[in-house]
């Protein structure tokens, strides 16, 4: 018998009458290792847990973001996201999850520094661009560049160099708007503005997106505001499908252009990254609000799906839609008001006070507002994917790291459960029929 009973695990196999005993860890865990010892046979490989999609396997343990899906709260690094979105600002929350601790005055001073003076890059990746068709979408441009990037720093191979790896990090940083910037304007076919060091982080992603000519642009401090509060709630978001790519990847201890190139393809499907553009394209299909009713109808009766409401961790009100929302408000005050608004409004409305959506958990999530938020700065839908990326390189970088500082990490290499056929012998072609 363990020394503290209270704290394991009696598991009873009835197809052997044996019982074992073991622990139960922080967070009401236990080792996938420790079900090994379960056996019929001595020469038996041992029990295995399975689970398709991870819904209940904790693959690591992390200090970068805590999140308790019932209770709808969210924080990096321990600070809740309502302070950081209300007083804080993208870089101050980018090195926040990056350090796990928030800078003082010089620290910060030197950060933003950094990463503004990495913003450019070389003249090669520039021409990268050229060679996509006009029509290429902007986020496989971006994941072409971003992997293209690990040929420029061969040294970001050395993984295991703290001080390499930061240099790395800040470059990435930096360039992600730079690179996204690139991307819209070889889709519009306009010539690439390069960054400007005066401006701040989102003031010059806006203007490398914008300016025409040498016209000088200031975008409105609104805006700007806007997007950069929509940049600290994508920052980090726990052990998702992109995260998890770019852990996975970085465990075979790839440079981290390549693994974030990974963890951006993961963004790129529309069950991740594109759950805003399902949002508006489910907006503009309602099309008005007299029809919001017999919309909501026919997803009682499964025939419509209702996008942006419930949440695969969130069991009640996403913290960051309600901050999203306000900040929709603000937005429209200076762009004006889109009329798709209203059409979410009343989604919202009834959601939150119908059994039918409440007793299902299907509360907005941070997806709802924020491609209408994305519109009316003037992004067409194949960049929402891509202004996810820019604020998400921070986080899964952060998580690059840490599961590369993490002694009980290793190579990742999940098992299976073979179901296929049993040894059989080769047919010789002519001999099959």
């Amino acid at each position: 018998m363990a020394e503290n009973a209270s704290n394991t695990l009696t598991i009873r196999d009835n197809r052997t009458g044996k019982e074992y005993e073991v622990d139960v860890l922080e967070g009401d865990t236990i080792r996938a290792m420790d079900l090994r010892q379960i056996k019929v046979r001595d020469e038996d490989f041992g029990m295995m847990s399975f689970d398709p999609a991870y819904t209940n396997t904790a693959s690591t343990s992390s200090t970068v973001t805590f999140i308790d899906g019932g209770k709808g709260i969210l924080r990096y690094r321990g600070y809740p996201i309502e302070q950081l979105a209300e007083r804080s600002n993208f870089l101050e929350v980018a090195y926040l999850i990056l350090k796990g601790e928030l800078p003082t005055g010089d620290e910060l001073d030197e950060f933003v520094h950094h990463v503004t003076y990495h913003t450019y890059v070389h003249e090669n990746v520039v021409h990268l661009f050229d060679s996509f068709r006009y029509d290429a979408h902007a986020m496989g441009m971006m994941i072409s560049a971003v992997s293209a990037l690990s040929t420029f720093y061969p040294e970001a191979k050395d993984v295991r160099d703290p001080s390499n790896r930061w240099i790395q990090m800040v470059r990435l940083v930096a360039k992600m708007p730079t690179l996204a910037a690139f991307a819209y304007r070889h889709h519009r076919g306009l010539p690439k503005v390069y960054p400007e060091n005066e401006l701040s982080y989102t003031a010059n992603f806006l203007n490398m997106l914008f300016r025409i000519g040498v016209k000088e642009y200031r975008p409105n401090p609104v805006l700007e505001r806007a997007l950069d509060v929509l940049f600290i709630l994508h920052a980090d978001h726990e052990q998702n499908c992109s995260a998890t790519t770019m852990r996975v990847i970085g465990s075979a201890e790839a440079d981290p252009y390549c693994s974030l190139a990974g963890a951006m393809g993961a963004l790129y499907g529309p069950l991740h990254g594109g759950a805003n553009e399902a949002v508006l394209r489910m907006l503009h299909r309602i099309g008005d609000v007299k029809n919001v009713p017999a919309f909501i109808e026919g997803v009682k009766n499964r025939e419509e799906r209702l996008m942006g409401f419930g949440h695969r961790v969130y069991k009640a009100y996403d913290p960051r839609a309600s901050i999203i929302k306000r900040t929709a408000d603000e937005v429209f005050e200076v762009t004006g008001r889109n009329p798709l608004l209203d059409i979410a409004l009343e989604l919202e409305k009834i959601a939150l006070n119908e059994d039918f959506f409440v007793s299902r958990n299907l509360y907005p999530n941070v997806d709802f507002y924020s491609g209408l938020i994305y519109q009316a700065l003037g992004f067409p839908v194949e960049m929402f994917p891509v202004l996810f990326a820019i604020p998400r390189t921070v986080g899964w970088l952060a998580q690059w790291e840490e599961m590369l500082e993490d002694k009980e990490q290793k190579i990742a290499r999940p098992r299976q459960v073979y179901v296929g056929e049993d040894a059989r012998d080769f047919v010789s072609v002519e001999d099959r029929g």
